[in-house]
């Protein structure tokens, strides 16, 4: 009987490792497409070390589950007891401080407020050139969400012209309607737009679009960060049973 139980204690202890290794392996791609992403969001908020921080830190815990799952999986196959010691520290430590890094993302959420997006844009915001990636990524945000700005049009009121831009519109070209939304889709009527005309500008504001658009995906974040501390909480729970079961 107690040899049974031992069986069915590494077999789910290699299936919850097995979890965390997928998991491992998703946040290490995640944190890794944001870094090498030249036109991601994180340009938008790059000012801001705490969320520029952030991804790296997803980096390291991605490469850290991955390398981990893998070694809580071989420690439960060959039942070797210091593989799953040093599991049991590890995921541990690891539990901490994604505990501790939720914690925080909750404190600091003021960091991603309305207000926020609004002062970086006004600050660093260059119209169409697009040899500034702050400005680019704006562009396409704007572009592919069919918005403008943070709140509105308004926000570019503040916003000074290029040098050599011979236009007197606020508006950028990215707050004009375009029959396909993307960088190559045609203006409804560009001319119109940029004089001014509402009715060939997207006048919704940013934030509000993106908000609507992930705000299922927020949810969904936070599920599954809790399913992935449940699950690194019963695979330490196995890992210690496994430890002290084995002869």
């Amino acid at each position: 009987m107690e040899g049974d139980c031992l069986s069915c204690m590494k077999y789910l202890m290699f299936l919850f490792n097995f979890f965390i290794f997928l998991g491992g392996a998703c946040l290490l791609g995640v944190g890794i497409w944001v870094i090498v992403d030249p036109t991601g969001f994180r340009e938008i908020v790059a000012a801001n070390p705490l969320l520029f921080t952030g991804a790296y830190i997803m980096l390291a815990m991605g490469a850290m589950l991955f390398l981990l799952g893998f070694l809580g999986c071989c420690g439960a196959i060959r039942e070797n007891k210091c593989l799953l010691l040093f599991f049991f520290m590890f995921i541990l430590l690891i539990f901490l401080a994604e505990l501790s890094a939720a914690i925080l993302a909750f404190i600091f959420r003021e960091n991603l407020t309305r207000e926020f997006f609004t002062q970086e844009l006004k600050k660093h915001y260059l119209r169409n050139n697009d040899t500034d990636v702050f400005s680019s990524t704006w562009n396409s945000v704007m572009i592919t969400f069919a918005c403008c700005g943070v709140n509105g049009p308004e926000d570019f009121e503040a916003v000074p012209h290029l040098p050599y831009s011979s236009l007197e519109s606020t508006t950028p070209e990215a707050c004009c309607q375009r029959e396909l939304q993307s960088r190559e889709g045609m203006f409804v009527n560009k001319e119109a737009c940029l004089t001014g005309i509402e009715r060939f500008q997207n006048r919704q504001g940013c934030y509000t679009v993106i908000l609507n658009s992930f705000e299922t995906y927020v949810y969904l974040a936070g599920a599954l960060a809790i399913g992935v501390l449940a699950i690194e909480l019963f695979a330490m729970i196995f890992a210690m049973c496994l430890f002290r079961g084995i002869q």
